[in-house]
């Protein structure tokens, strides 16, 4: 049951664009025990999600995470598709969204996991991401009925000024970024809310996995452990991309391995000049606060949550 002594976020506003129609939520009838997977993007959503999966399905290699964990709000399939496949399934259901939590319908007795990673690594993914999108990508996000606001363009050719785009844009050309992680960051006093860090999930998997199953009460059978793990490691997930990358990468050249890229930090070292890095630390500083914006860019939290 619910607490009802905490305030629960409400949905304040929708959010729409050439991704997203964030009404669907309004329309889903939640369960007890659903699990939603949160990011802004590029954050180690898929990851999360393999992880779930793993520990929910005990380890099985056949777990296609893309099919059966969707991005509720993003637009395409159409919700007259994707929500009737999404009330028929019969296992605990783990859904995912790229939502601020005030565009978000938010379910007291759901269970949220959501995925920080520094801004900078998250633009060097979505670089590969988007400069790798293919004509079916455009043609889905941009020329499906229901899109409102401009169309996506391609990237730049060079990956430091699609950065200071991102950067001066506030997330072009997706959606805002620091409103994202803020909104987030504000409700992790909440008990059905725990916030992870790619960072963490990289320096030990197999202790994230401990702390992530036992926050949603899955219990682990230990002889299934080491299979978890491995079936969560970054080699596996790239051996078997079109599981986990949406549609099985047909969106991307060179398939689902491009959208499992590299899973790796720090790429923007190289390429962004003290200045670029400077503007965006003193940014982040302003817009998320001395403890959000440490705990983004390193995954360490001032006062521990508690789990």
């Amino acid at each position: 049951m619910a607490d009802p002594a905490h305030h629960w976020p409400r949905k304040q506003r929708d959010l729409h664009n050439h991704h997203m129609d964030s009404t669907i939520w309004e329309a889903l009838d939640f369960r007890d025990d659903d699990i939603v997977i949160a990011t802004y993007a590029k954050s180690g959503t898929t990851w999360t999600q393999q992880i779930i999966g793993q520990l929910l399905f005990r380890g099985s290699p056949e777990v296609e995470v893309a099919a059966i964990s969707p991005w509720l709000d993003l637009r395409v399939p159409p919700r007259e598709v994707k929500l009737p496949a999404v009330m028929a399934q019969r296992h605990r259901r783990f859904l995912k969204t790229h939502l601020p939590v005030d565009a978000l319908v938010y379910s007291p007795t759901a269970k949220y996991l959501y995925i920080g990673r520094d801004g900078r690594d998250v633009v060097w993914s979505l670089y590969n991401h988007h400069a790798h999108a293919n004509a079916l990508w455009y043609q889905a996000l941009n020329d499906t009925p229901g899109r409102v606001g401009p169309p996506i363009e391609p990237p730049p050719d060079d990956v430091r000024r699609y950065f200071r785009q991102w950067l001066d844009g506030d997330g072009y050309p997706l959606w805002p970024f620091w409103e994202n992680i803020r909104s987030w960051w504000e409700i992790r006093h909440l008990p059905n809310l725990m916030l992870l860090h790619f960072n963490e999930l990289k320096a030990d998997l197999p202790g994230q996995i401990r702390r992530i199953a036992a926050f949603l009460d899955i219990p682990i059978d230990e002889q299934d452990f080491p299979r978890i793990v491995e079936h969560c490691g970054f080699a596996h997930m790239k051996a078997h991309a079109e599981q986990s990358a949406p549609a099985g990468g047909i969106f991307w050249e060179g398939g689902a391995r491009t959208f499992v890229h590299k899973g790796s930090n720090g790429r923007w070292r190289d390429t962004l000049s003290t200045a670029d890095c400077q503007r965006y630390e003193a940014i982040a500083l302003r817009e998320l606060g001395p403890d959000c914006a440490r705990w983004l860019a390193t995954g360490e939290q001032a006062v521990p949550a508690g789990r």
